[in-house]
C-alpha cells in the first residue's frame, strides 16, 4: 500500500485518529483529544455500557489498525498512527465519574504517563507490529485509571472540583 493511495484506507483512517495523527504539533495529544471527544458524550449520555464497548472496540480493532499504520507508513511506531492514545485515554475514563474535572484530569493524567510510560510499558513498545504499539498505552491507560481512583478516593470531592 503506498503512502498517499493508502492514506484513505479504512484501517489507515482508523490508525491515524480519523486523521488527528497528521497533527503537526504534537499528534498523540492531538489523538488523545479524540479520545476524550468519543468517550466523553457516551459516558453523559450513553447508556452505562457505551464507554466500555466504545474502549474495547477501539483497543480491539487498533491492534490490526495500528499494525496496518507500521507497513503503511514503513517504519516502527509512526507519530501519525494515535490509534493507541485514543484507547488508552478511554481507558484511563473507564468507569470513572462522568464529570468534566474528571475528563480533564484523566486527560492530563494520560499524557503524562504516555511520555514517561513507567514500567512494564515502555518494554512493551519492543513487542512487534501492532501490539507493540497498542501494549504500552493500554497499560499506561490502566495505570492512569488507577491514579484517578486513588485521588477520587482520597478526595472524593475532587471529581467536582472544576
Amino acid at each position: 500500500m503506498s503512502k498517499t493511495s493508502g492514506s484513505l484506507h479504512p484501517w489507515i483512517i482508523l490508525a491515524s485518529g480519523f486523521g488527528s495523527g497528521y497533527s503537526p504539533f504534537a499528534p498523540g495529544t492531538a489523538g488523545s483529544a479524540v479520545g476524550l471527544a468519543l468517550f466523553a458524550p457516551l459516558a453523559w449520555y450513553g447508556p452505562a455500557w457505551a464507554p466500555w464497548v466504545a474502549c474495547l472496540v477501539f483497543s480491539l480493532l487498533g491492534f490490526p489498525a495500528a499494525a496496518a499504520g507500521e507497513r503503511h507508513f514503513g517504519k516502527k511506531d509512526p507519530g501519525p498512527v494515535v490509534i493507541d492514545e485514543i484507547a488508552g485515554q478511554m481507558l484511563t475514563l473507564l468507569w470513572l465519574p462522568a464529570t468534566p474535572a474528571v475528563w480533564i484530569a484523566g486527560f492530563f493524567v494520560f499524557r503524562v504517563l504516555d511520555i514517561f510510560k513507567p514500567f512494564p510499558a515502555r518494554r512493551l513498545e519492543a513487542l512487534g507490529g501492532g501490539s507493540g504499539i497498542m501494549a504500552d498505552d493500554l497499560v499506561v491507560g490502566v495505570y492512569g485509571n488507577l491514579l484517578l481512583r486513588g485521588a477520587l478516593w482520597l478526595a472524593p470531592g475532587l471529581s467536582g472540583a472544576l
